[in-house]
């Protein structure tokens, strides 16, 4: 598979996709000034600084905070002169966006015609209108004078997912554009997809969010998806053509930078990982990150540095699926987080995905040649998928730590993300991963799949469950010919409107996450409150009534008995098996 990968590059025909330089700027990325008033605490959340404007130019601004720490012992400027001199020199004044309102924000969707509960046709009519309080539009003076901003500045207006995150996100971004595209927004959509062909276009890659910050890290890469569904919802082969080199330059970055060989069974197979070799704090957890890192030796600090950047480009930020021990094993603690030596499933699926999408494109644009390379990716990324991640026995997709050369066989959603993606040779396969869900324990919960059945207190593990992999699994479940998986896929698709409903009616508001144990509670833990607003949330619920609005239903008790859940569905499949699967 790494020759294939070799002569899949050449083919391409195009420069590498070059690293652009860490992010430079001694105030919002590192230095002394940043590190001081991160340390300070002036503020409850790291990112409340590090997302001020300036009000003189940052060598100005820099100079003066040097010659202030020469007035004081050891160049350390006490709290109270802190406040004074960031009260003087940031401001918080919302100059980087400009009023907007989305022009192609339609009154009545026709998904609302979908909807058969009235309370969810009410509910769905809100989320809509929520877009246009979650639009933004970033200001020429953003343009005019970056230097003064952590903002990336961005032609057209996006959707941003709400609360503390007052700019783009990449993965989120994929489900509010679904969100939109049903919406009728589609020239919102189109925008905020150009707005990434151009970031790759300058970076080689969609940053994790839209600022300076983020520069050096991606998150899961769904443009292409993001192309798909734009072209699904619009027929404009036009766009397919423009996107499509950045498409390609994006792939590119990810196997020239995020790409690891794993050899099974004396065949070589080439996968991705997340891997961000940026050493120091990260500027918007700055307090965070240093206070995890205490007393380690400045060799480990900078490796978890590292590997917390690392499992910020996972998106999963954070989580016990990280956790790699001295011995080598997946346990530990939230410092052992080792996120780049572990090859993850459903980033791999994602990129077989991706690989797939490539080849339809080519092929709609009439280049048979590049199709064919990429329906080549596709088939060594089946195997590698395969040889490395699958487990016959247990029935289900596992990631790999390559640093015991064993896979990891804890319970995540991620798991089963190859059935969402498609990217699996046998319909066996299908059939086993039903099997391993009934079983693993992750059914038994009211109001959606946990994340992980570990309670680690990280916001990515029990008992957190995740719009996006809520919506994955059910997509998977979906698309398996099987009616016990269609009608588990409703089920789930039902607790989860079923929670976001009673969460909204509780606090009138959508949350980025929620407890799975709690009717309508708001998920925790981790090191931020729990957002509103919510982006992928309303994406999220916004696709399922589009889907089933037929047969969802608002009323009822969201509590499903633990034992119908743990005994019916294996039960079910049992019998059907013989004839269904």
């Amino acid at each position: 598979m790494a020759c294939l990968w070799i002569i899949l590059l050449s083919l391409l025909n195009a420069a590498g996709a070059a690293l652009p330089p860490p992010c430079e700027s001694k105030i919002y990325c590192t230095g002394e000034l940043l590190r001081q008033v991160q340390m300070a605490k002036l503020f409850d959340d790291n990112k409340a600084f590090v997302d001020m404007k300036l009000t003189a130019a940052p060598d100005v601004v820099v100079d003066i905070f040097s010659n202030l720490t020469k007035s004081f012992p050891n160049e350390t400027v006490p709290l109270s002169e802190l406040r004074v001199f960031v009260s003087n020199y940031f401001v918080n004044n919302g100059k980087e966006f400009e009023p907007w309102s989305p022009p192609d924000w339609p009154d009545k969707p026709k998904i609302l015609e979908k909807i058969s509960d009235p309370n969810l046709r009410s509910w769905a009519e809100t989320l809509h209108g929520l877009w246009k309080s979650l639009g933004r539009k970033i200001s020429n003076d953003v343009r005019d004078n970056p230097q003064l901003y952590s903002m990336i500045y961005s032609p057209y207006p996006v959707i941003v997912p709400g609360g503390r995150f007052t700019e783009f996100y990449y993965w989120d971004s994929y489900w509010v554009l679904n969100g939109l595209l049903l919406s009728e927004m589609t020239e919102t959509a189109k925008g905020m997809i150009q707005n990434f062909l151009n970031m790759v276009d300058r970076y080689g890659f969609v940053p994790n969010g839209g600022r300076i910050y983020y520069e050096r890290r991606s998150q899961p890469p769904f443009l292409s998806l993001m192309v798909e569904s734009y072209y699904n919802a619009t027929n404009d082969i036009d766009f397919i053509r423009q996107a499509l080199p950045m498409l390609e330059k994006e792939y590119r970055f990810w196997m020239e930078n995020r790409s690891i060989i794993v050899e099974m069974d004396k065949v070589k197979h080439t996968l991705n990982h997340y891997n961000v070799q940026v050493g120091q704090p990260r500027p918007e957890s700055y307090t965070h990150d240093v206070e995890l890192a205490e007393g380690l030796p400045p060799d480990a600090q900078d490796k978890i540095y590292t590997e917390l950047k690392a499992a910020a480009e996972s998106g999963w930020d954070f989580s016990s699926r990280w956790y790699i021990n001295s011995a080598g094993q997946n346990s530990g603690s939230f410092r052992d987080t080792s996120t780049s030596h572990i090859v993850p499933v459903d980033l791999n699926a994602l990129m077989c995905r991706n690989e797939r999408l490539l080849a339809t494109f080519h092929r709609l644009l009439g280049d048979e040649k590049k199709a064919l390379v990429f329906d080549n990716a596709v088939s060594s990324r089946i195997k590698a998928i395969e040889s490395v991640l699958w487990d016959g026995e247990r029935g289900a997709w596992f990631d790999y730590n390559f640093l015991s050369n064993n896979s990891h066989p804890a319970f995540y959603t991620s798991n089963l993300s190859p059935l969402w993606a498609q990217c699996y040779s046998q319909p066996s396969m299908g059939q086993l991963a039903l099997q391993y869900l009934t079983k693993s324990g992750g059914l038994n919960y009211p109001n959606g799949i946990p994340t992980s059945l570990s309670d680690s207190g990280q916001q990515w593990d029990m008992p957190n469950a995740w719009p996006p992999l809520q919506h994955m699994l059910i997509e998977g479940l979906s698309q398996l010919d099987s009616a016990v998986a269609k009608q588990l896929a409703f089920d789930l698709a039902q607790r989860w409107i079923r929670t976001n409903w009673v969460a909204y009616v509780n606090y009138d508001a959508m949350f980025e996450k929620y407890d799975v144990s709690g009717d309508g509670k708001p998920g925790g833990g981790g090191e931020y409150e729990v957002q509103l607003g919510f982006g992928w949330t309303n994406g999220v619920a916004l696709q399922l009534l589009n889907q089933y609005g037929d047969r969802l239903t608002s009323g009822g008790s969201v509590v499903t008995c633990t034992l119908l859940r743990t005994l019916i569905y294996p039960l079910a499949y049992f019998l059907f098996s013989f004839w269904d699967l």
